[in-house]
């Protein structure tokens, strides 16, 4: 039996298509009647319906006070009436890759979230900026220092905020981590640790293809690289003494499994950076000039927490990290005010990463 929605699925609307390029001009419009000033709650369309979308973001958005889920965009059509049955997902309000475009005629829909491989990133969230909808893309950004201005100024021409999913800078023992890069609690702060990683088994991945934006120095390496400059409260001036190492030759032959890398900050302050699907690594450390203090794990899924030299416990807790990072963003929409963690953000990261890539190709000390 084919479904209403599975066929709204494989349809190619040419009336709607043309709809979608009159929008395409009229932006400013579309900002004015999707999120009128009287709504609070705002709706979250998902595009790809893979693990992270599946098992954390989707249940995230049952536990949010300022946005909700009300759409999907996938590929997989068998995957639909799973997600309409456990979800309550109209049929109105599903979509393919395809025709995408028309959400920009969908008032239950003001937010389009890009959960896609690395790769397909800059595609889809200019995509979604076209239609006039506010964009969340998932870290990391993009490939490219590139395609990141690219994703920026799409969704600056169309009037739409971007937000980049970096959860923990939403999360309260991290923030405070970033306060104390300011108020220098322990003294002048001299080095710095940053490590992410985790050991993935799998050989036939999109993590481990280059054109999808695999390797770990994109999918983990922007945690220690993000937390370097947010726990600094600098950015850093150049790259150092990347280099890239293996254990499994014949699976990461076009992606590195392990990476080590120094970003060098204004005043001689280094930070040892290091991220890897060969290694279980957790963990950022601030050594200072009359202390230190550190998070240990510093970017789980939950149970952040950490101690200072002295013995204090940074220990705060919330119950859903992303649920907590979504409504952030969705109140910044609401209220129109800046977002915790714009594109500029994910760019630096970006530029950081193509740095540390050519650092270790070259085996040379690249100035940023």
């Amino acid at each position: 039996m084919v479904t209403k929605s599975r066929r709204k699925f494989l349809k190619t609307s040419v009336t709607a298509a043309g709809s979608s390029v009159l929008a395409l001009n009229s932006t400013e419009v579309w900002s004015n009647v999707i999120i009128p000033q009287s709504k609070k709650v705002l709706g979250v369309a998902l595009v790809g319906l893979g693990y992270y979308s599946r098992d954390l973001l989707a249940p995230a958005l049952q536990r949010t006070k300022r946005c909700k889920l009300t759409g999907i965009v996938t590929g997989s059509p068998e995957k639909i009436p799973v997600w309409q049955s456990r979800y309550g997902i109209k049929d109105s309000n599903v979509y393919n890759y395809q025709s995408m475009s028309e959400i920009a005629n969908n008032p239950d829909i003001d937010v389009i979230y890009i959960v896609l491989p690395t790769g397909l990133h800059a595609e889809y969230s200019i995509k979604a900026a076209g239609t006039g909808k506010h964009v969340w893309c998932e870290k990391p950004m993009a490939r490219t220092e590139e395609e990141c201005q690219d994703i920026i100024d799409a969704c600056e021409n169309n009037r739409v905020k971007l937000s980049i999913g970096y959860r923990m800078q939403h999360e309260p023992n991290t923030q405070t981590i970033v306060k104390w890069s300011n108020s220098k609690p322990y003294g002048s702060i001299k080095t710095l640790d940053a490590e992410a990683g985790y050991y993935d088994g799998r050989t036939d991945h999109w993590k481990l293809k280059k054109e999808m934006g695999g390797g770990a120095i994109y999918d983990m390496g922007v945690y220690p690289i993000n937390a370097l400059r947010y726990a600094s409260g600098m950015e850093p001036v150049a790259v150092s003494k990347a280099r890239h190492e293996t254990t499994r030759p014949d699976a990461y032959t076009d992606v590195d499994e392990t990476t080590y890398f120094t970003l060098e900050f204004p005043g001689g302050v280094l930070g040892e950076g290091a991220t890897s699907f060969g290694h279980n690594w957790n963990e950022l450390r601030v050594n200072c000039e009359k202390g230190w203090y550190e998070l240990s794990p510093f970017q789980s899924y939950s149970g952040i927490r950490g101690v200072t030299s002295d013995g204090k416990q940074l220990n705060q807790t919330i119950p859903n990290q992303q649920a907590k990072q979504m409504d952030d963003d969705a109140l910044a929409i609401i209220n129109n005010t800046d977002v915790l963690v714009p594109g500029e953000e994910g760019l630096k990261d970006i530029r950081i990463v193509e740095a540390i890539k050519r650092s270790a190709q070259n085996n040379q000390r690249i100035e940023l």
